[in-house]
């Protein structure tokens, strides 16, 4: 991947471009923003600058050898580690060697892809969590300490630190902490929460912000083939995020849809009918558990727009036009109170579906619990 493909980001790309151009490359780097917001496809273009043959000053050449396989995440010298599910198998190291061609496939789909995208993907309809593991700190030092193929520096891009055990991390501290010579790790991580203290305080921070506007609005029309008007619309409720805006583009009916049940859930749960309640319940625990995360989703950034629009801030919420008609009624109801209970509803009923509970209890309880909040004062 060039620079020129990534939407955005110029002043990180240019920041990385001149820390190759002025040899000023950290050894550890934290690589730190949203999935949707680039930065995975970054750090694999700061990995073919790097390793190009013929760069610019601009970016790679994307001609060279070592350009083309890193382009097809075939290069010997650039390693990447990743959450894996459990394999099944006693036999088999469920480290990340084992999934490299599910990997190499996800990637080309979507570099900009979730973490929950990438285990939906990799998991073949089981429940299993992706986690970094200890036998994946083995690999990773046993890779290092050979001698690089054909490259000046090895590189190991590893996505989602944040999901790697205690073990794992203490494994690598003193790796990370002295290198080999010419060894670069790159951390691309959504957030530092988690990530071993030791570990952050060892790596140099790369920011990675939202997409502006305007160049999502770009990045979309090329990507979806949509014209100026329906780009803008979509980045305008995607606050920077290409997965997310993508996610929308490609299912308009998912979006009108989620947009008509959201406001049932709100007028319903408002009312406390407890029939009316009970049956939205069994409407809601009847669609496919992919669409029930999905209308979770989009109702958590409806309430959140819904209380920037409560807080008289309109020009700050990212509404179409009809979202934006519905909250001008419904957001006097979301006031700071109701929407964090609220919230706090909606993330708990996505956990629980995410682990395969029963939608229908599931939505019965947060319809319930959505409606005591909405009928609640404001302080």
């Amino acid at each position: 991947m060039r620079f020129a493909d990534i939407i955005g980001q110029e002043s990180v790309k240019q920041h990385l471009i001149n820390s190759v151009k002025d040899n000023r490359i950290s050894h550890a780097q934290l690589i730190l923003g949203r999935e949707g917001y680039g930065s995975l496809p970054l750090a694999l273009a700061y990995a073919q600058y790097i390793n190009c043959q013929h760069r610019t000053d601009t970016d790679s050449c994307g001609e060279c050898p070592s350009c083309r396989q890193i382009s097809k995440l075939s290069f010997p010298d650039v390693h990447f580690v990743f959450p894996v599910p459990p394999t099944g198998s006693s036999s088999v190291k469920p480290i990340s060697d084992t999934y490299m061609d599910k990997w190499t496939e996800f990637l080309s789909q979507n570099p900009y892809g979730s973490y929950q995208q990438w285990i939906d993907f990799v998991n073949d309809g089981k429940n299993s969590q992706g986690v970094i593991r200890v036998e994946e700190s083995s690999e990773i030092i046993h890779k290092l300490s050979m001698k690089s193929f054909n490259a000046e520096y090895k590189i190991m891009i590893i996505w989602q630190p944040e999901k790697m055990n205690g073990d794992a991390a203490n494994r690598l501290l003193k790796l990370i902490e002295e290198p080999y010579p010419k060894t670069l790790f790159l951390l691309v991580a959504e957030s530092s929460e988690f990530i071993l203290p030791t570990i952050l305080s060892r790596t140099q921070l790369v920011k990675v912000s939202r997409i502006g506007d305007s160049e999502l609005t770009d990045g979309l029309q090329r990507a979806l083939n949509i014209s100026r008007t329906d780009a803008e619309s979509l980045a305008r409720i995607s606050e920077g995020d290409f997965n997310r805006a993508m996610q929308y583009g490609s299912s308009s009916a998912d979006l009108l849809q989620n947009f008509e049940l959201f406001k049932k859930l709100m007028r319903t749960s408002y009312s406390f009918k407890v029939q009316d309640m009970v049956r939205l319940a069994e409407e809601l625990g009847k669609i496919n558990r992919e669409q029930q995360k999905s209308f979770l989703t989009y109702s958590e950034r409806m309430v959140r727009e819904n209380l920037i629009m409560n807080r008289h801030l309109p020009n700050m919420a990212r509404f179409t036009a009809d979202e934006g008609e519905f909250a001008q009624k419904f957001s006097p109801f979301i006031h700071p109170q109701s929407a964090l209970a609220i919230a706090k509803e909606l993330d708990k009923a996505y956990y629980h579906i995410s682990r395969n509970a029963s939608g229908k209890i599931v939505f019965c309880d947060t319809i319930f619990k959505i409606g005591q909040a909405l009928r609640s004062k404001a302080d």
